[in-house]
């Protein structure tokens, strides 16, 4: 009789372990996060922005790695959260305030606060809502998401950082306006693609495989460059996502409506 008790704590070990790696994933995500403040405060911006790029990179892995080993967890959800908050919502804000909004005193501070109490407010609507719309929405946010957020709040910098200098512009008046627009857009329940469920022909994937390949290369080479480009084509694509939701919802409607005519001839 005691032989399955053991097999069951092994199994329960188990499952505990898959449990804690893309917890772990996440924590490190944090501390990434945080250090990017560390070395805003050292006046180290090309690095500041690297690490939140990294804590982005690891915050789109470790809840897609927790649901393919089965691995998900209500303390795993609310962590993500938790981290999304500092490295996105506090981190960039900080960053943004050393570089450039403490020259606007107290209303820089102000704006910083602001998106942070945005960037928490979409989390927790985000944490509600989840798992509550039918499956066809599940390839759209509502709102933009914490992470794009805070990289486009931080395009200014990166883009004095590139190479790209097509325009002159002045980022005392520039800023505080990308940060309120990005605050707005993060507590608004405009549809941006979410990107969750990607159906791939599988005579396509090698062609996916290289462009991915292919962009994380430019990543590394062209780094900041890259991320302004990035981050332009992701501005583009939120009208284009709205337009595309809207029909969707309107097929969706008129679905119901004729399955219900149809019901009620019957």
């Amino acid at each position: 009789m005691e032989q399955p008790k053991n097999n069951l704590k092994i199994i329960a070990d188990k499952k505990n372990a898959r449990v804690i790696l893309p917890n772990m994933l996440t924590l490190i995500g944090v501390c990434i996060g945080l250090t990017s403040i560390r070395f805003a405060l050292s006046g180290e911006f090309h690095l500041a922005i690297i690490a939140i790029i990294i804590a982005a990179l690891i915050d789109g892995l470790d809840g897609r790695i927790a649901r393919l080993i089965k691995a998900t967890s209500k303390v795993g959800k609310e962590l993500d959260s938790l981290t999304d908050v500092i490295s996105f919502g506090v981190a960039p804000a900080f960053i943004m305030y050393f570089w450039k909004l403490n020259e606007l005193g107290r209303i820089g501070w102000l704006i910083c606060l602001i998106y942070v109490v945005c960037v928490a407010l979409r989390l927790a609507r985000f944490n509600v809502n989840s798992g509550k719309e039918p499956s066809w929405r599940d390839n759209f946010f509502e709102g933009v998401p914490s992470p794009a957020g805070g990289v486009l709040v931080l395009m200014p910098l990166i883009y004095s950082l590139s190479d790209i200098q097509i325009f002159n512009v002045n980022y005392n008046f520039f800023v505080p306006i990308l940060f309120v627009t990005v605050s707005i857009l993060l507590i608004s329940k405009a549809p941006t693609y979410a990107l969750k469920k990607i159906s791939v022909p599988r005579n396509m994937t090698i062609f996916l495989l290289l462009a991915v390949v292919s962009y994380f290369g430019l990543l590394l080479i062209y780094t900041f460059n890259a991320i302004v480009i990035s981050g332009l084509i992701y501005f583009i694509m939120i009208p284009i996502s709205f337009i595309h939701y809207t029909k969707l919802s309107k097929n969706f409607k008129d679905q119901n409506t004729s399955n219900e005519e149809h019901e009620d001839i019957l």
